[in-house]
């Protein structure tokens, strides 16, 4: 049963701007794994504006908004296909069980301006 739908979309040009104007905006938002994912890929803005559509339409599927917690409690991961797959962590792992969802499903696309994500939670 779905328990949330949500989308996100994000000109690549604001992602850049974050980035060059806070070193730290990676690190806030990010995950160690998912940093490494971008570099080891050789990621550029598009892809790391693909992963930061992904984690707003998650909370928004989860229908909670980023409350108190940090960025870094959803991580976009890829599998062995290169699909992303969303793991949880921290406070919002305790509100996804809580709510009984067992699964988010994202998939994520970016143009030469734009990235878009849409996440459902199940």
């Amino acid at each position: 049963m779905i328990k949330g739908i949500g989308i996100d979309i994000i000109e690549i040009h604001r992602i850049i701007l974050a980035i060059n104007r806070n070193n730290k905006f990676l690190d806030r938002v990010f995950t160690a794994e998912e940093k490494k994912y971008f570099e080891s890929a050789g990621s550029g803005a598009g892809t790391i504006a693909g992963n930061f559509a992904a984690k707003e339409a998650v909370l928004k599927a989860l229908g909670s908004g980023l409350r108190q917690w940090k960025w870094t409690d959803v991580e976009v991961r890829r599998d062995c296909l290169g699909k992303p797959t969303v793991v949880l962590y921290n406070k919002a792992k305790i509100f996804a069980e809580e709510k009984k969802i067992r699964e988010i499903l994202v998939t994520i696309s970016h143009s030469r301006d734009y990235a878009v994500a849409q996440a459902i939670a199940i």
